[in-house]
Order: C-alpha cells, then sequence, then structure tokens
C-alpha cells in the first residue's frame, strides 16, 4: 500500500493564524477527497450504463454483451478492477499526481464495466432508489467520522477483522448457495462498510499535514477518494441485495 508517514504525532503550532490557515488548507483537503470520489462515482455509473445499453439490443444481448457477460472475457471484466486497485496503492508514490489521478479514473470505469451486469438483475428504479440510499447514508456516516473526537481506531481495526471473516463467508457460500448465509452476508456488509466509512474518513483526515508540498497532498487526496470510494460502492452493493427489486 501506498507508505504515507503517521501524521497524528507532530509538533504543535502556535498561534491563531497558524491554526486557521491549517484550518483551511484541511478543507481545501477533504473537499478534494470527496471531489476526486464523486468524480469516480459518476464515472463508474457512466460506463455501467453505457455498458449495458451496449450489451442490449431488443431484449436480446449483443456481441458485445455475450463478450463481457458469458464468454471467458467476463473474468477479465471482473478481475482486472482488482488488479488496477493493487497497481494503484504500491505504485502511487512512484507516479505523478497526473498519472495516479488518469489510473483512478480508469480503475473507475472498469469498476463500472464489471458492475453493468445489476441493470440485468435488479430493476432501473431500484437501482436509483439505492444508489440515494447509499448517498444519504455515506454522507452521514463520514460526517461522524470527520467531526467526532472518539478515536475510531479501535472500531476500524474490528471492521477489518470482520472484513475478512464476511470475504471468507462469501467465498464458502460461492459452494454452499444458501439464501440464508447470503442474507447474513449482506446484512453484516452494510454494518461493516459502515463503520469503515466513518473510520477512514477520520484515517484520511489525520493524514493532512500542512507542510506537504503538491505532490504528496495529491497522491494523499487520490489515495483517500479511492478509500471511500470503495466504502461507498461496497454498501452500495450490500444494500442493493436488501432493497433492489430483482428483475
Amino acid at each position: 500500500m501506498a507508505d504515507f508517514r503517521n501524521y497524528q504525532n507532530r509538533a504543535p503550532q502556535s498561534g491563531a493564524q497558524t491554526g486557521a490557515m491549517i484550518d483551511e488548507g484541511l478543507r481545501a483537503y477533504m473537499l478534494k477527497v470527496y471531489n476526486l470520489m464523486a468524480l469516480g462515482l459518476a464515472i463508474t455509473g457512466l460506463a455501467a450504463y453505457f455498458a449495458f445499453t451496449l450489451a442490449f439490443a431488443d431484449g436480446q444481448l449483443t456481441a458485445f454483451g455475450q463478450a463481457i457477460y458469458l464468454s471467458p472475457l467476463r473474468w477479465v471484466v471482473i478481475l482486472a478492477p482488482l488488479a488496477m486497485v493493487f497497481f494503484l496503492s504500491f505504485r502511487i508514490n512512484n507516479m505523478s499526481v497526473a498519472a495516479a489521478t488518469t489510473t483512478f479514473w480508469v480503475y473507475a470505469a472498469l469498476v463500472g464495466l464489471s458492475l453493468s451486469s445489476i441493470f440485468i438483475i435488479y430493476t432501473g428504479q431500484s437501482v436509483v432508489q439505492t444508489f440515494f440510499v447509499t448517498a444519504a447514508s455515506f454522507g452521514a456516516l463520514s460526517l461522524f467520522g470527520y467531526t467526532t473526537k472518539r478515536n475510531l481506531s479501535a472500531m476500524g481495526s474490528f471492521m477489518m477483522m470482520g472484513l475478512f471473516g464476511l470475504i471468507i463467508a462469501m467465498l464458502v457460500n460461492i459452494f454452499l448457495h444458501s439464501s440464508a448465509l447470503q442474507f447474513a452476508i449482506s446484512a453484516i456488509g452494510v454494518l461493516i462498510f459502515a463503520g469503515l466509512t466513518a473510520w477512514d474518513t477520520q484515517r484520511i483526515k489525520e493524514m493532512y499535514y500542512e507542510a506537504d508540498d503538491v505532490a504528496v497532498a495529491g497522491r494523499k487526496a487520490i489515495m483517500g477518494a479511492l478509500t471511500l470510494y470503495l466504502d461507498f460502492i461496497n454498501l452500495f452493493m450490500f444494500l442493493l441485495q436488501f432493497m433492489g427489486n430483482r428483475k
């Protein structure tokens, strides 16, 4: 992962003017993180919608749809975003801000391509409704993480352990096909990513350091946006399993 230093143990700055400058810089930094995340989500949504429209014509799969949903190419579509997020996480310290930003946009588009199948499974109305519920929930949870004075590290560590258990349960259920286990996975997934949203927001806030140069601050903003983007996407997908109306 990106080897950003721990910025929590800093020598305190004195003076009201310095404090005001730090607050202004922190707001600008967090606004950039949220803007990058929002643009990533917009790219994902557009990519998913256009991929779906290209995959279907007159209610039938087109050649493009057969390629990304039925052929062996579907594994490339599924695994490419995972490969891209690992690449960005491990290589970002050696990338320019422009290159890292472009990689993030490409990653967001690949996620949209892989998620386009949700329009086959769920009605468009339920997808839109779930998106707005996710946005409202994410906003409230992220605001809590940003404003709370409580240290959320212990909760974050617990959520990370729960996430590993959730992944194992999802892998097991691939073979069991248990509807009860799937319901439990969805419920636990919502709780885990709700907690991670608050913790990650606090962690991203604490990464800010007013003396960072433009490149370091830019890379931090991109990694922060990627982290919150992943929280949002996963929260959306687990909520969709609850709220989505299947076709």
